[in-house]
């Protein structure tokens, strides 16, 4: 691609489909500390979104979550992945979670195989009320 050419610049969000919005957002922002940046009701199209994150979305990444009016469940299929967040200390804040009624799917430590460079990242994975996984990673 020619650099002159006009091309997306930067990542807006990432929709995620969920049953319960308030359930949601509980495990988002109560547990995880992200906030409700927005949210638009389309009361014709029976369906609600709510943005949260970490900071505002004119310079960050958020998340959106779209609650489909009457949907109790989704079929996440094989593709997905999981959400990466990063945390100053993974001990603690698992501990907390954990304190808090989150399921810890695997318990922090450093990861199986080492890196290129020999670097294991520290990670946890726990799971949101849909059962999206959502990995969390050690920085310094």
């Amino acid at each position: 691609m020619n650099p002159a050419e006009p091309r997306p610049s930067r990542i807006l969000h990432t929709m995620l489909r969920v049953s319960d919005l308030d359930r949601s957002l509980a495990f988002y922002c109560d547990r995880l500390g992200m906030r409700e940046l927005r949210r638009e009701n389309y009361p014709g199209g029976a369906f609600t979104l709510s943005f949260i994150g970490y900071g505002d979305e004119a310079s960050a990444t958020v998340i959106e979550l779209t609650y489909n009016y009457g949907v109790k469940r989704y079929s996440h299929g094989t593709g997905f992945g999981h959400i990466a967040l990063a945390v100053p200390d993974i001990y603690a804040v698992c501990s907390k979670l954990e304190k808090d009624g989150v399921a810890i799917l695997r318990p922090p430590g450093p990861m199986t195989h080492t890196a290129h460079n020999g670097q294991r990242d520290v990670i946890a994975f726990l799971e949101d009320p849909d059962g999206y996984r959502v990995e969390l990673i050690e920085t310094a």
